[in-house]
C-alpha cells in the first residue's frame, strides 16, 4: 500500500480570505442534498464530507464504539500484527452469537428462512459488496454509512438525487429488506470500521493518506463540480465506494484512471483486513464525500 505522510493542520484559518475554507469556494463543501443534518460520529457531515477535510483528515469516532468495546481494542493493542484478525473476529463471533444466532432471540416459521437471516452478518454483507455494490447488500453498508456520518447515498443502480423518487424508494426497501431479522448488523459494522482504523494506525503510523485508484469510462457517470487543468476534478463520490492501490487493477475496469489522496480515516474496509473476507482486486471501501481527483489515462 502506497502511503503518504501529511503534515498535521496545526491551525485553520476561518476567515474569507483563508484559501482552505473560503466561503466563496462552494465546490469545496458538500452540497446540502448530499448530507444530514445530524450523524453518529464526532464530525458533522458538512466537515468530513468536505474538500478540507481530504486534505486534512482527522479521526473519525462513531459514538459510543471505543467506550463500549473497551476490552476489545485492549486486547488488540496487546497481541502481535499477525494476531490481530483472529482476536477480532472471535470477539464479534462471541458478542453477536453469531453461531448460536437463537440466543439472540432469531426465529423463523420456515427453517430455510431463519439459515438464510443467520447468515446476514458482516462477513457475507461485505462480500455481497464486492460482487454487486447496487445489491441488497450494497444498500445496507450505504445505508450504515449515511446512518453514522451523515453522507446520503447518490447512487443504487439509478441516481439518488430525488429523496421523493421510485429509484430512492426501492433503495430504502432493500435496505430495509437487508437489515430486516439480523442480529445487530449495523453494530457490527461499527466494530469492522473501528477494527479498520486501528490496524492501519498500528500498521503506517503517522500516515494520513494512501493513494487509490479506479477506472472509469466517462466522467459523466460522476458528479463533477469543478473542472481544473491537468486532469484536475472535484467531483462527489457516492457515499461508500470501491477504489483499488492497483493503477494496474484499476485499468481493467475503464479507459481512464482516477487517482485520489484518500483519508485514512475513510477507509471502511480493506482486501486482507480480514483474511477471507474479500479476495482479488486489491479493494478499498471508501467513505465518500468531495474529493480532488486526476484523471489520466491508460
Amino acid at each position: 500500500m502506497k502511503n503518504e505522510n501529511v503534515a498535521a493542520l496545526a491551525s485553520v484559518r476561518t476567515s474569507d480570505n483563508s484559501p482552505l475554507l473560503c466561503r466563496a469556494n462552494d465546490n469545496a463543501t458538500l452540497p446540502r442534498d448530499a448530507r444530514l443534518p445530524i450523524n453518529r460520529c464526532n464530525l458533522p457531515a458538512v466537515v468530513l464530507g468536505g474538500l478540507t477535510y481530504q486534505q486534512h483528515p482527522s479521526p473519525l469516532l462513531i459514538d459510543g464504539v471505543a467506550e463500549l468495546h473497551a476490552d476489545l481494542f485492549r486486547r488488540l493493542n496487546a497481541v502481535p500484527a499477525e494476531a490481530r484478525a483472529e482476536v477480532f473476529r472471535d470477539y464479534l463471533t462471541v458478542h453477536f452469537r453469531l453461531e448460536r444466532p437463537e440466543e439472540m432471540g432469531l426465529s423463523g416459521e420456515r427453517r430455510g428462512q431463519r439459515q438464510s437471516r443467520a447468515k446476514a452478518n458482516y462477513v457475507r454483507m461485505i462480500r455481497g459488496w464486492s460482487f454487486d455494490s447496487d445489491s441488497r447488500e450494497g444498500a445496507v453498508l450505504k445505508g450504515w454509512v449515511e446512518s453514522r456520518f451523515g453522507l446520503m447515498p447518490r447512487y443504487h443502480g439509478q441516481s439518488l438525487r430525488d429523496p421523493s423518487g421510485d429509484a430512492y424508494r426501492r433503495y430504502l426497501e432493500m435496505r430495509s429488506q437487508g437489515l430486516y431479522g439480523t442480529n445487530a448488523l449495523e453494530a457490527q459494522f461499527d466494530l469492522v470500521y473501528a477494527y479498520c482504523q486501528l490496524d492501519l494506525a498500528l500498521r503506517h503510523p503517522g500516515a494520513r493518506h494512501v493513494t487509490l485508484y479506479r477506472g472509469v469510462n466517462r466522467m459523466a457517470d460522476h458528479e463533477v463540480l469543478e473542472k481544473g487543468e491537468g486532469g484536475r476534478y472535484v467531483i462527489l463520490l457516492n457515499n461508500l465506494s470501491s477504489f483499488t492501490c492497483s493503477r494496474e487493477r484499476a485499468c481493467e475496469f475503464g479507459d481512464y484512471i482516477l487517482a485520489v489522496n484518500v483519508p485514512l480515516s475513510k477507509i471502511f474496509f480493506y482486501c486482507g483486513l480480514l483474511p477471507g473476507v474479500l479476495q482479488g482486486e486489491d479493494e478499498f471501501l471508501v467513505i465518500g464525500g468531495v474529493v480532488d481527483v486526476t484523471l489520466s489515462t491508460i
